[in-house]
């Protein structure tokens, strides 16, 4: 059943997702060669405990650290290791935070340097993806909608659609109705109404869009060894129209980027 969100809660889930899009922002500028996902993990969980969070994947399911950390081929739920990230790496940072009773959840793939063009397409493509969801995510809509805009889309780059995996609702729990797959028909699925709130989350392929799961139970690959990417946003129905709780506007900050791409879906537009 679907949560419906009063005005208030939602204002206390943009706080929530706002301190995870503050977590990647601050995590943007250490992501670089040399580094150890584990290393990003401890500055991630001291992060969100000096903001007055907790984090939200920490013991979720047993899972054992604050961030899942997916490099090349990993789709997604990675465990950080004593690894360090190499150059030309692409590595999908997944965070959760948890304040005044409320999740957010929110995802980047990042670039370790430099990477190769068709990397950089694959992300660009991802990312892309993500905004063309969010745009059918509105009243009189259905589920299916953003998963045929998202899978059509990918697939017109050759890429794969993770069928697995799915976004999802977000509210007290981590994990609530409806699910939000990256594929499907249009008009199909649960209708949208005003007040939910998902989370909205491509994991795109470059090669298949099968995946292996690994016996640790989390660790998840893709099946052809090809790198994958991965990006998520909150969002509510607000007005009969999607309103994004998170932001990527910390992360284009630390890198010097310039971007208008969430302007679309502010009624009100972020100040740093």
């Amino acid at each position: 059943m679907i949560e419906v969100k009063t005005a208030e809660e939602i204002e206390l889930m943009r706080e929530s997702a706002l301190i995870v899009s503050k977590t990647l922002g601050m995590l943007a500028s250490e992501v670089k060669p040399g580094v150890s996902t584990l290393e990003l993990d401890k500055m991630a969980e001291s992060f969100i405990r000096d903001h007055g969070a907790e984090p939200g994947f920490l013991g979720l399911y047993d899972f054992p650290n604050t961030l899942c950390m997916s490099p090349n081929d990993q789709v997604v739920h990675g465990f950080p290791t004593k690894d360090p990230l190499k150059e030309g790496d692409i590595i999908s940072i997944d965070c959760g935070a948890k304040k005044n009773g409320f999740y957010g959840d929110h995802a980047y793939t990042f670039k370790v340097g430099e990477v190769s063009e068709e990397i950089e397409q694959l992300l660009e493509v991802t990312k892309k993806s993500l905004y063309l969801g969010i745009q059918e995510f509105k009243l009189g809509n259905r589920v299916g909608d953003v998963g045929f805009a998202i899978q059509n889309y990918c697939e017109s780059f050759g890429y794969g659609v993770v069928r697995e995996l799915v976004g999802h609702g977000l509210g007290r729990k981590m994990h609530e109705d409806p699910e939000m797959p990256n594929y499907g028909k249009r008009g199909r699925g649960k209708k949208f109404v005003e007040g939910m709130v998902v989370a909205i989350e491509p994991m795109i392929n470059m090669g298949t869009h099968r995946i292996k799961h690994h016996r640790d139970g989390w660790t998840i690959t893709t099946r052809d060894n090809m790198p994958s990417a991965h990006f998520e946003h909150d969002v509510a129905l607000v007005d009969g129209k999607p309103e994004l709780l998170s932001t990527f506007a910390y992360i284009y900050e630390a890198l010097g980027i310039e971007s208008d791409e969430e302007d679309a879906f502010r009624k009100n537009l972020l100040v740093l």
